[in-house]
């Protein structure tokens, strides 16, 4: 019979040497490296005052590398770094065997804020005294994640007052059939469940009471509309994805294409990306050199912004909504519509709007007095030469007749209850034939250093999202409020930048 080595599994002391752990070469060597002789953490540490009374702290430089170590590892909550510093012999090795407790771990990283800005900036400099920063472009995009706000407690204030309305009117409801069947002799009394339904209900209530007199006014959006609030995390907001709607924040980067090193990185609690592009290219003014370029997907694509790029004379290529209609190499995307949707497992709770007919499904005459819908019935030109958004068109109604008893009504109107009956227009081109800025942009977008540098921003900055979603599991914010949030954002940032440096042989 064959005799093996026996495996012992019991409990042992083995000596341990913790500088052995950290090899030269690996990221946790440039971790340690970095924070102990590169970065400047004075502002952590002033926090700190109890040189003459109280416990010894935990060195905010040992916070920084646990925190940090931890998030390359993808553990984002506390717990499980706190319980890594105890089991984990890397860990160990990296904290000098300390062992800080999840709480301290969670205040230290929500209370960073706006200290870990200089942070960021000052591996920005390592990054660029290695040459990892080439400045010929700047690829901007963003990234919507939920944050640890409840999506059911949002809504104006309006909304947010006839809730705590309703709470109330629906405790009274319990009350008063308790009256009344008190009165009838019927009852035994309100139970526990209902005691705790009515507690439950006014306490809600007056939460909602609260929080409007704290917040007086609805929040504004950008355009001078109303913007949703939240109870639990006022500075998040609602934003539609391919997943769903959540209630989170958009996390913008703007990584350079030399080494994928990210340049800036923003947490807003918005999900329009228009709104974030010139701060975003603003905040970049001093790390661009004057031939850097600016790329954005159709996001960012506004006239607002296309025109502050050009008075600003950055060089920019911001996509907009028709340019893949106009590229050759896109001309086959339609085939790709018909395939099952990855996500159909998802999407299922979130059916899709139905498809109506477009100005293209309309058959124009051509004399232009009528056009034909898909139907069959005819629509009357009712103005020949109109002017929408400076451009020119023909405008067509179609006959009530038709229209009330149209069997495709749902196809064609938008609010088929509504409206009667189809309006339909045909453009014929500007009005105005000067150049805008947008046409100069499409013109940019079209040509073939255009078509390069829309390449390029894929190749560019999806990647890094792929790492800090799917390596480093970054699925949600933690936190609460913008400026935590931002914090941790530049923290998962500032990680990707320090990964790059201990690829490229820093401190070796």
């Amino acid at each position: 019979m064959a005799r093996f080595k026996d495996c012992n599994t019991a409990f042992k002391l083995l000596p341990v040497d913790f500088a052995a752990q950290i090899q030269p070469g690996t990221f946790e060597h440039t971790l340690c490296h970095l924070v102990d002789h590169e970065l400047d953490l004075s502002a952590l540490n002033a926090r700190f005052a109890n040189d003459t009374g109280g416990a010894p702290a935990y060195p905010p430089a040992v916070q920084l590398k646990i925190v940090l170590l931890a998030y390359s590892r993808g553990m984002i909550s506390s717990r499980r770094i706190a319980r890594a510093c105890r089991e984990n012999v890397l860990f160990m090795a990296v904290s000098g065997d300390l062992a800080p407790h999840f709480t301290t771990i969670a205040d230290f990283v929500s209370s960073l804020g706006d200290d870990i800005a200089p942070l960021f900036a000052r591996v920005l400099l390592v990054c660029d005294r290695l040459n990892l920063i080439g400045r010929d472009l700047f690829a901007i995009d963003g990234v919507k994640l939920p944050g640890n706000a409840s999506k059911a407690k949002s809504g104006t204030r309006t909304e947010l007052k006839e809730r705590a309305d309703k709470m109330r009117a629906a405790a009274e409801r319990i009350i008063a059939r308790h009256r009344e069947q008190d009165a009838a002799k019927a009852g035994d009394g309100l139970s526990e469940r209902e005691i705790r339904s009515i507690e439950r209900l006014q306490k809600q209530a007056r939460q909602v009471d609260e929080w409007l007199s704290a917040n007086p006014k609805d929040r504004k959006g950008t355009s001078g509309g109303v913007r949703k609030s939240n109870l639990t995390d006022n500075d998040s907001a609602k934003m539609a994805t391919g997943k769903g709607v959540i209630q989170g924040y958009t996390g913008v980067a703007a990584v350079d294409a030399a080494h994928q090193i990210i340049m800036e990185a923003q947490a807003h609690g918005t999900g329009s990306e228009q709104e974030l592009l010139i701060p975003m290219a603003e905040s970049l003014t001093p790390l661009s050199a004057p031939h850097t370029c600016y790329v954005a997907d159709a996001g960012y694509h506004s006239t607002g912004n296309v025109e502050t790029l050009e008075q600003q004379q950055r060089p920019a290529y911001i996509c907009d909504n028709q340019y893949r209609l106009r590229d050759p190499r896109y001309a086959d995307q339609d085939k790709h519509r018909n395939k099952p949707d990855p996500l159909h497992d998802k999407s299922a709770s979130y059916p899709g709007k139905c498809k109506l007919f477009r100005p293209a499904d309309f058959q124009l005459a051509e004399d232009g007095s009528h056009c034909v819908c898909p139907a069959g019935n005819r629509l009357y030109r009712n103005g020949g030469d109109c002017t929408i958004n400076d451009q020119r068109a023909m405008k067509f109604s179609g006959a009530q007749r038709d229209c009330l008893a149209c069997t495709l009504r749902a196809q064609c109107l938008r609010k088929p209850d509504t409206t009667k009956v189809r309006q339909v227009a045909f453009f014929r081109g500007r009005r105005d034939a000067t150049e805008t800025a947008v046409d100069r942009m499409k013109a940019r977008i079209d040509s073939d250093i255009g078509k390069q540098m829309i390449a390029a921003r894929f190749a560019t900055v999806e990647p890094v999202f792929g790492n800090l979603r799917a390596n480093k599991q970054l699925t949600r914010f933690t936190l609460r409020g913008q400026k935590k949030v931002d914090g941790q954002w530049k923290l998962m940032c500032m990680l990707h930048n320090i990964e790059k440096l201990a690829h490229h042989g820093y401190a070796q």
